[in-house]
């Protein structure tokens, strides 16, 4: 009897544990979304003056220097240009190799968003004027290829379209969003918001 019941015990400690993680992957989640939201609304007025998300045109004059290899580097023009001066719209737990919370140092240009200050994969080269249903932000991505992460957020992805709808799609056992018609997220088509040329790899570019 007193197994059983120390037995019962540890079942019930497993339970509340794997609950608890549950619910702080869910909160982690909202978190990103709620992030990716509030990135939109800066995003759209950047568009509204330079005709453009922050991408490889964009980076002149003021904003030269502000472009690279990562999300960090191209998302920092926002910090450049005097959008925003907060590094938290930025950060999407697990979606960085380093988890690192913002500190919102942005007094130089190298402190703006750090290693870990941002978890968004971004695609760069975009604009309002491109298919509404076009990726923008993409959290958690490995960092190889265009896979993602399933454990951060229990299976979900958190994806800002231009169109400014923040959707979650269910991850697969291969790192791939599921879609519910069928469609593969990145393929190219007459039909598809990429668009018959598809979906070209070098614009896509992953968080420190």
């Amino acid at each position: 009897m007193v197994i059983g019941v120390a037995a019962l015990a540890l079942l019930a400690g497993c339970k509340e544990t794997s609950e608890a993680a549950q619910e702080a992957k869910k909160a982690d989640m909202i978190e990103a979304i709620n992030n990716a939201k509030r990135i939109f609304y800066v995003m759209i007025e950047f568009d509204g003056d330079y005709g453009e998300f922050p991408g490889d045109e964009t980076a002149t004059d003021d904003l030269e220097g502000y472009a690279g290899t990562s999300s960090n580097d191209y998302l920092a023009q926002f910090f450049g240009g005097g959008y925003t001066r907060s590094e938290e719209i930025f950060y999407a737990k697990g979606g960085s190799s380093t988890d690192k919370k913002p500190d919102n140092d942005v007094s130089i240009h190298s402190a703006i968003l750090t290693a870990g200050e941002c978890g968004f994969a971004y695609i760069k080269n975009q604009s309002t004027s491109d298919n509404s249903g076009r990726p923008l932000l993409l959290a958690p991505m490995t960092g190889k290829g265009l896979k993602f992460d399933p454990e951060p957020y229990g299976g979900i992805a958190v994806v800002l379209h231009i169109d400014g709808s923040v959707k979650q799609y269910r991850i697969d056992g291969n790192g791939d969003i599921v879609i519910p018609d069928g469609r593969k997220f990145w393929a190219g088509g007459p039909n598809d918001v990429w668009g018959p040329e598809g979906f070209d790899e070098d614009d896509l570019v992953f968080p420190k």
